[in-house]
């Protein structure tokens, strides 16, 4: 099954990559402006070995993984407390659904305004990202936990901190993780805009860098690897996601 969907996927890329090539070749858009996959790679090469690709990955890798971790683990308790005390969640849903709305980069200018510029406010924009993405889904987890759980355990003699470790935490487990994916595409998404604020390393600061002196294969470089390194990442979360919730059958597949 593991083969299957990796020649599936490898099978994807490939197609995508035949029609960039058929495009490249039509003559449809100007070459100069759309390199060819292979001038992508030898891009990329050059550099890793001369441009310091790789701090820029792993800067960006780590603004990504403190950004989504903080604003998950915010996430989770927030959305209990929302979804298992009712009132609470009338109360702030409306302020929840508000900020929610608003895109991370709207905010640039008062982040700069009140945490400067430095890697507190680039790191404060992942983290507003990632909280609203994922505390939809905990709270929307949480709220779909079937009544007939809660009263099974209650005719069993459980008490509230057993229903709520044995009962709720378990069948939450899943939407954990898909808040957990949200999130790193959420955060991932909004890394440009992070970076905008003068970061000196990243991915972000690779493609803005690039548009600025118009350096094309760059921008390209930058982009494919934002999307492999998500896509490696994404992968790894869906590993243990199957891992950690195994007797669902659903997962499995």
């Amino acid at each position: 099954m593991a083969l299957r969907n990796l020649a599936m996927g490898a099978a994807g890329f490939g197609i995508v990559f035949a029609v960039w090539y058929v495009i490249w070749l039509s003559g449809l858009v100007n070459r100069d402006l759309v390199p060819r996959p292979d001038e992508v790679l030898m891009r990329m090469i050059y550099d890793f070995r001369e441009a310091g690709l790789l701090w820029d990955i792993l800067s960006s890798v780590g603004r990504v993984l403190a950004g989504m971790s903080i604003g998950v683990t915010l996430a989770i308790p927030t959305g209990f407390v929302l979804a298992w005390y009712p009132k609470v969640g009338d109360l702030f849903q409306p302020v929840i659904n508000a900020f929610r709305a608003i895109p991370p980069i709207a905010l640039s200018p008062l982040v700069i305004v009140y945490l400067g510029i430095g890697e507190v406010a680039r790191g404060s924009i992942l983290v507003y990202a990632a909280f609203f993405t994922s505390l939809v889904v905990i709270y929307e987890g949480v709220s779909a936990i079937e009544e007939i759980y809660v009263r099974a355990a209650r005719a069993l003699g459980a008490k509230d901190r057993e229903i709520f470790y044995k009962v709720a935490i378990p069948l939450v487990i899943p939407q954990v993780f898909v808040a957990l994916r949200l999130a790193l595409g959420v955060c991932w998404g909004t890394l440009v805009a992070a970076e905008l604020l003068a970061a000196e390393r990243g991915l972000g600061a690779v493609i803005q860098n690039a548009g600025n002196y118009f350096i094309i294969p760059d921008i390209y470089v930058g982009i494919a690897c934002i999307g492999a390194i998500a896509l490696a990442m994404d992968s790894g979360i869906r590993k243990l996601m199957r891992v950690a919730v195994s007797w669902q059958e659903r997962v499995e597949r």
